[in-house]
């Protein structure tokens, strides 16, 4: 995120996202928790993580990054070490979502693909060591951030606003960081995700072949390719989700890299370089709050969980009428 966004379209937009996404990943933390979904405790301790730092990432990045900027302009948070701590705590979330995502996808490789390891790495102790090594390491990658900014001007000895210290464009060991983030977030999730859902799919086709000849000309479905192709579907519908709404992430990153332009800072809201930019931002941000929507529409207990999570204070209220 760099800077605030500015301009009646996006004062509208973050405002609804997170108006969209509090309640959203909200839901999807109290249903996942409740563990009535049908889904083993290793998948629902991954998508309970994606949920919490999706929720996070929606407080750091929409609420207080985004509309604290928009809205609150000259709060404690617009001070250089409000929104210094505040933009390390949006890369920190951003990341723990998105290899959360990754650790996800390789469980489901491991479980589908490879039967010898699975009992082994596909259990819920090895799943809360991942997730915590996951969110610590987050954490730490963004550690270097808290020493990138400067502020703007300062006021009665108050710093205010964020600005990127000039020499983060021009010293090798910033570009070198720069990069390393840039591989680490989101090239590297890109690259794991596209390679274990192409070999999973390649897997699944094989083992469907080989299970007909098998089968011979039996009328009747096989139970147990139908039972793993719904356990695909979750998964690639959340790795989907995620490679589409960051592909202009990278698409922006690149453009900055070749054409060597600085991040947009003006405060022409029209200016095409502006938008592109603040697109990226929206798209992304958007990802935080879509996966309960897939679960919705992937995982039938979880549609029945949902239905009943939303007539619990009707079913509560007429009780107590009839009592």
């Amino acid at each position: 995120m760099h800077g605030p966004a500015n301009g009646p379209f996006y004062a509208i937009y973050y405002p609804v996202l997170a108006a969209v996404g509090v309640p959203a990943n909200s839901v999807a933390i109290v249903i996942l928790s409740r563990g009535r979904c049908g889904l083993s405790l290793c998948i629902s301790y991954y998508l309970l993580a994606i949920a919490v730092t999706d929720f996070l990432v929606i407080i750091t990045a929409v609420i207080l990054n985004r509309i604290g900027g928009i809205y609150f302009r000259y709060s404690v948070l617009s001070t250089t070490p409000g929104c210094t701590v505040s933009s390390v705590l949006v890369y920190a979330t951003r990341d723990g979502s998105v290899w959360l995502t990754v650790a996800f996808t390789i469980d489901r490789f491991v479980a589908i693909c490879c039967q010898r390891l699975k009992t082994r790495y596909c259990n819920e102790k090895t799943a809360l060591q991942i997730i915590v090594v996951v969110c610590a390491l987050s954490f730490l990658k963004n550690v270097p951030f808290f020493f990138t900014y400067q502020p703007l001007y300062i006021i009665e000895n108050v710093p205010w606003f964020c600005d990127i210290i000039a020499s983060f464009y021009i010293s090798p060991f910033w570009q070198t960081y720069l990069w390393l983030d840039r591989i680490l977030t989101p090239f590297l999730p890109f690259f794991f995700i596209m390679l274990l859902n192409a070999l999973t799919v390649r897997h699944i086709l094989v083992a469907s072949r080989a299970r007909k000849r098998l089968r011979g000309d039996q009328k009747h479905g096989d139970p147990e390719m139908v039972n793993r192709k719904k356990s695909i579907v979750l998964l690639f519908a959340i790795s989907f989700s995620f490679l589409l709404l960051w592909v202009t992430y990278v698409g922006h990153f690149f453009y900055v890299q070749i054409t060597g332009e600085a991040y947009f800072t003006g405060l022409d809201f029209n200016d095409p370089q502006y938008i592109f930019q603040e697109t990226t931002n929206m798209l992304q941000l958007l990802s935080s709050c879509t996966n309960i929507f897939i679960y919705a529409v992937t995982q039938t207990k979880f549609r029945e969980e949902l239905k009943y999570l939303v007539m619990y204070p009707f079913i509560t209220i007429i009780g107590c009428f009839h009592r």
